[in-house]
């Protein structure tokens, strides 16, 4: 079956039956096997990462999006949205967790998934998306500045991968708003 063959799909999960559930979790070990990112360094297994979804549905200001190839689920992205007590931060929200599994990439599922959560932080209302990335994960980084984030600054120790200090990339993009007015980053800090 050709790439322009196969079904993609992202979807914003509200709850996860057995199956998808154990799907995402083998996705999510390729993915950490790989290198790829997702905070975890060695392969978790079934029974943690199903506590981990399981998780992400529950918390509050945090939705969990699927990638599905064919049906099945082949990776996931979450949103996470700043606490209601953060005013100040309130038009800003993260992207984080964003993987597809090794065996699932070439067909456009990861830059398919990253649109669709820039989407739903810009119909909740968020003007800005931020996110972070190893340095190791070239791939990631490639995709992410091919959609127009901007690297803001860079953190030498990150992170430790394999007894190794690796650093890290932080980057943001200015969302557009469904309707109305864009974010306006010219304009300097409020006047009194």
């Amino acid at each position: 079956m050709s790439a322009s063959q196969h079904e993609l799909m992202i979807e914003r999960a509200e709850a996860l039956d057995e199956l998808d559930l154990a799907d995402l979790c083998e996705a999510t070990d390729a993915a950490i096997i790989e290198g790829g990112g997702f905070g975890w360094v060695e392969p978790q297994g079934r029974e943690a990462l199903a506590r981990h979804f399981r998780g992400v549905l529950l918390v509050p200001g945090s939705e969990l999006f699927i990638a599905r190839l064919d049906g099945v689920p082949v990776g996931s992205a979450q949103l996470i949205r700043p606490p209601r007590n953060n005013e100040a931060q309130a038009f800003g929200a993260q992207l984080t967790h964003a993987y597809i599994a090794p065996y699932a990439r070439g067909h456009g599922l990861a830059r398919l998934m990253v649109r669709r959560v820039e989407e739903r932080a810009a119909a909740l209302g968020h003007r800005v998306l931020n996110l972070d990335v190893r340095e190791t994960q070239s791939t990631a980084i490639a995709l992410f500045e091919a959609l127009g984030y901007t690297r803001w600054g860079t953190h030498p120790a990150y992170a430790r991968v394999r007894g190794r200090t690796v650093a890290g990339h932080y980057y943001y993009k200015l969302l557009e708003p469904p309707r109305g007015r864009a974010l306006d980053m010219r304009a300097g800090p409020p006047q009194n």
